[in-house]
């Protein structure tokens, strides 16, 4: 695969020659993420979705990095086509500049595969499709010949995946719950000796039988008559009501710092915020199952977008590809039009009495143990326990406990129980300072500052 592939000047030059009224003379490379609307002015894009198209483009750009290992770019490979699945474009039915990077960069790629690999039945048909409309819809209108064009016969499809009918699935589901709840609910049993509709005598009784039921019952006149009124049955006493069980309020957790959920964050990608000069956005992976709450995929990896207000205070290159500790049950707050689903640590210096917080730094990020993966663990040596699923923001959990959070001399980061009044008299003696610890005993450093104010 051609390294130029991967160059941002390349793809800039094939944008321009598709839309040369769109993009000028002075557009440079860095003015990639921001051309979509100039090339779809009729389309309107979110913050999110701007988010998402700068995602994509380096994305793609990893996609024809030619020295990529194999597995890896497999892995990247398939999540693309399980994303193109129940797309159009890249954002669904929004066109957008990530959708030509991405042809751009593939389609060579693409042109290469044997049948069997678009559309096989391990192959990329999503993938394959992609590449056909966006080469060839009027919506793009790319300036591309026909002898550069992927040469794709829709009709030479390998292997076909049986698409699941969403009428058909709800009436199956439907059928097996009735079926469950007949098998589940009691018949009503017949007497014994009969069933219905047979074994029934309809015919009238005789004049001799009748006879006898007539005596009969005049015999029980009789006795009835002799023995005089019968007793009448005592009334049965009725129960006096019980009281309902008062609901137990529910069971207060000791306030501690185990409920806040820290763990290792490893930041994928960190750029600019495109609506506030002071923040960060962040593509964090914290170790999420597929599935989590305010969590997406990126480059096979599930990912929270985080915000954070350290533009200016820890340089940009800093953040990119590197370790940190994540805040990650605290409530997702939207700044300034991006969700934000997790607070990464940051000491600064403690203020003096009296003393302003100018903002001005300086700011230096929590680091944990070379070896700590993403999504492992953290906690303050003695205060293990199970983290809160979110927290409770009126109950002001983070707020009560963060001032415990510092740095020591040795710039260990730990909790100081002496900080938090709430925390006065619990266990008795006070605890001393509890360094923060991966579960394998690492311990999360800071690179300067002692005494600090960790947030």
């Amino acid at each position: 695969m051609s390294s130029s592939l991967t160059s941002a000047s390349a793809l800039l030059d094939f944008v321009r020659n598709s839309y040369p009224s769109a993009i000028s003379s002075s557009t440079s490379e860095a003015d990639l993420p921001s051309l979509s609307h100039d090339i779809f002015p009729n389309t309107s894009y979110t913050d999110n979705e701007k988010v998402e198209i700068s995602q994509w483009l380096t994305t793609s750009s990893r996609l024809a990095t030619p020295d990529e290992d194999e597995a890896k770019h497999a892995e990247r490979l398939g999540s693309l086509n399980i994303h193109l699945s129940t797309r159009t474009a890249l954002l669904g039915s929004k066109p957008s500049v990530a959708d030509i990077a991405l042809y751009y960069r593939l389609a060579p790629a693409v042109k290469s595969w044997s049948a069997e690999e678009r559309t096989g039945e391990h192959g990329y048909h999503h993938i394959v499709r992609f590449i056909d409309f966006v080469q060839n819809a009027p919506l793009f209108g790319l300036s591309v010949k026909d002898e550069d064009k992927v040469d794709i016969d829709l009709n030479d499809v390998k292997f076909v995946h049986k698409p699941l009918d969403a009428k058909e699935e709800k009436e199956r589901k439907k059928k097996e719950k009735a079926a469950a709840a007949a098998a589940g609910g009691a018949q009503k049993a017949l007497p014994v000796g009969k069933s219905k509709g047979a074994g029934e005598d309809n015919s009238k009784p005789s004049k001799q039988e009748q006879g006898r039921d007539a005596a009969a019952k005049a015999e029980d006149k009789v006795k009835a008559a002799g023995a005089g009124e019968s007793a009448q049955q005592p009334k049965k006493e009725k129960k006096e009501k019980q009281p309902k069980p008062q609901k137990q309020p529910p069971k207060e957790t000791p306030l501690s710092p185990c409920l806040i959920d820290l763990r290792v964050g490893h930041i994928l990608k960190a750029e600019n915020h495109p609506n506030a000069d002071s923040l960060y956005v962040s593509t964090i992976a914290c170790g999420d199952p597929p599935g989590t709450d305010n969590t997406s995929e990126y480059e096979g990896q599930i990912v929270r977008t985080v915000c954070s207000g350290l533009n200016g205070l820890v340089p940009l290159e800093e953040m990119q590809g590197r370790k940190i500790i994540a805040v990650c049950n605290l409530k997702p707050v939207t700044m300034r039009g991006i969700k934000s689903a997790a607070m990464v640590l940051a000491a600064s210096p403690r203020l003096k009495e009296g003393e302003e917080d100018n903002h001005q730094g300086p700011v230096e990020l929590v680091t944990p143990p070379a070896e700590a993966k993403a999504g492992e663990r953290v906690i303050f040596d003695g205060w293990a326990g199970e983290p809160e699923g979110v927290l409770n923001p009126k109950k002001k959990v983070w707020e009560t406990l963060q001032p415990g959070f510092t740095t020591t001399t040795e710039l260990e980061v730990g909790f100081d129980m002496g900080a938090v009044p709430q925390l006065q008299g619990d266990e008795g003696a006070k605890k001393p300072v509890g360094k923060l610890v991966t579960a394998s005993g690492g311990t999360c450093t800071v690179k300067s500052l002692t005494n600090a104010v960790v947030r």
